[in-house]
């Protein structure tokens, strides 16, 4: 009888043993296969730290989304996961000085976004890159192309975007004066909390011209905000409005697509969208009527559609 137990147990433990093994060879290849939206950090050649999300599958077509002011990547999500259940991979990253990336004291401007996604690019080795910007992202997408060329991209989207250029000047005199950006420059320095709650609340969603306030999206636009630094934001109103991006915009010689709400607030439609398209002939503009500037969110089903069809083209 012993021996019998004997037995027994040691065809128990051998069987253990088999099914353990087992078990950890299908976890570990469940492990190697299974997708997910992989977060990391690269170091940019002045020592800023850019924060990054890579979402769907890694053999998925690129699509890159970059983001608006006081905003970061997740202001994209509705966006990144649309594209990357469609098969599409996505890289969604925070601007230097917004979100999760470093605050460094200089180095706020057009010229140094436009860099930081160059050496994004380049870290991630990704190439026929889709790459899309909103608002304040639009000029850092017009900029990378004045600088570092479309070797890598395969298509080009300006989505509410500030391009060529946001300032009232004689070669602009359709721009917004100076007063009104000197405003957000003064409205930061009282109490940037209520200038971030007062823009979402208002004319980034349009909330003023509808009278009904999604709060959800106020605190959204709101908390972003707040997690960007303030030296940061408060030099990027600069940036944003003050650069002229008409020589950047001449170098686009990819399929390039222009969505723009005809009720935009922030960026108006006809100093932004539609110069952009008498400079880039063979863009495609498509105006979103009554749309205004956050159409991210208020048309997120239709824009979500606009873009699928621009990277399937």
């Amino acid at each position: 009888m012993t021996n019998d137990l004997f037995t027994t147990s040691r065809r128990g433990v051998i069987l253990g043993a088999g099914a353990v093994a087992v078990l950890g060879a299908a976890a570990g290849a469940s492990a190697a296969t299974r997708q997910e939206i992989q977060m990391g950090t690269f170091k940019t050649r002045d020592d800023v730290t850019i924060y990054y999300k890579d979402w769907g599958p890694r053999e998925g077509q690129v699509v890159i989304l970059s983001h608006g002011w006081p905003l970061n990547a997740d202001s994209w999500e509705s966006q990144a996961f649309f594209l990357a259940s469609k098969g599409y991979r996505v890289i969604t990253h925070d601007r230097r000085g917004h979100g999760r990336s470093s605050q460094p004291w200089e180095g706020n401007d057009m010229d140094h976004y436009a860099d930081d996604l160059a050496q994004l690019i380049e870290h991630l080795n990704l190439r026929n890159v889709s790459l899309f910007g909103f608002s304040t992202g639009g000029g850092e997408v017009a900029r990378y192309v004045g600088r570092h060329g479309t070797s890598r991209v395969a298509r080009i989207g300006l989505i509410a975007a500030v391009p060529p250029i946001m300032l009232r000047t004689e070669r602009n005199p359709i721009g917004l004066p100076l007063e009104v950006f000197d405003g957000f420059r003064a409205a930061s320095i009282a109490n940037r909390s209520k200038l971030y709650r007062d823009i979402a609340s208002g004319p980034f969603f349009g909330f003023n011209r509808t009278g009904a306030v999604d709060q959800g999206l106020v605190e959204s636009f709101w908390l972003q905000g707040m997690m960007a630094g303030h030296k940061n934001t408060y030099d990027c109103i600069a940036a944003f409005s003050a650069t002229d991006f008409t020589e950047d915009l001449a170098r686009f010689d990819k399929p390039t697509l222009v969505i723009h709400g005809d009720d935009d607030q922030v960026v108006p439609i006809d100093a932004s969208a539609r110069a952009v398209k008498r400079l880039v002939k063979s863009a495609r503009l498509i105006e979103y009527e009554g749309g205004p500037h956050g159409i991210t969110d208020t048309h997120k089903e239709r824009l979500n559609n606009d873009l699928l069809a621009f990277v399937r083209s």
